[in-house]
């Protein structure tokens, strides 16, 4: 099947997930997982920044109007795509990211994943949560908050890949 087919389905099915299902979860009173964050995080690294970008503001935006959160996600989903290629060049070694095979299981190792989708959830929650709380009276509680959050997600979100996209050997 054409790749842009597949990415438009996966995205209406992890934007339905969130819509329908996680935004009703809430762990403790604080724990919220939003894996629509995967759309995000399996685009293509080939694709132009400006689309990139677009991508990720419609994301957030169709996330803000179901959450009534008026452009927090948007925010936030703008800011992983602006951290992702720093991530990647972190994680490589590299300056480049052309030529980086896609960040999914059995293209990149189990850490190389856990790192890259913990450092960008962190960083999508991290802005979500100082967006929500707007000051930085308890910053230790917002920060201890959103990394409980990513690291939740972050479970999630691996756990999602590797049920669903088939492990391909090297």
């Amino acid at each position: 099947m054409n790749k842009a087919i597949v990415n438009i389905i996966r995205f209406i099915i992890l934007i339905a997930m969130q819509v329908f299902i996680c935004n009703n979860i809430d762990f403790f009173g604080f724990i919220n997982p939003y894996i629509y964050i995967l759309a995000l995080l399996l685009l293509p690294l080939e694709i132009p920044k400006s689309a990139q970008y677009l991508i990720a503001f419609a994301t957030g935006f169709i996330i803000d109007m179901f959450s009534l959160t008026f452009g927090m996600h948007a925010s936030a989903s703008l800011l992983v795509m602006l951290a992702r290629p720093y991530i990647v060049n972190l994680l490589n070694g590299r300056h480049t990211t052309e030529g980086i095979e896609k960040p999914i299981p059995g293209v990149k190792d189990f850490n190389w994943l856990l790192a890259y989708t913990l450092i960008l959830v962190f960083i999508h929650h991290f802005t979500f949560t100082l967006l929500e709380v707007f000051n930085f009276h308890e910053f230790f509680r917002t920060l201890g908050i959103s990394l409980l959050n990513a690291i939740f997600t972050t479970l999630i979100i691996l756990c999602i890949e590797y049920i669903f996209i088939p492990v391909k050997k090297r």
